[in-house]
């Protein structure tokens, strides 16, 4: 016995966090882990570039999905 008021605690918390979305201050967030909103990853420059330079290549070719003749181009 004695259990109840601590399962009855338990499930308050869960129902909490399940139905509390809101409350998250991504601002401070970013602060606590000194994230800069103007950074930029080198991931992120690397597919800028390779985007860059095959977009043409997409705009010729296409994808297996806009090809009529079920072809895969390859």
């Amino acid at each position: 016995m004695g259990r109840g008021r601590a399962k009855a605690k338990q499930v308050k918390v869960a129902r909490q966090l399940k139905y509390n979305s809101g409350g998250t201050d991504l601002d401070r967030l970013k602060s606590e882990l000194g994230v800069s909103s103007t950074d930029t990853s080198p991931e992120d420059d690397a597919y800028d570039e390779l985007a860059d330079k095959y977009a043409d290549y997409a705009d010729d070719y296409g994808t297996e999905d806009d090809r009529k003749d079920g072809t895969s181009g390859r």
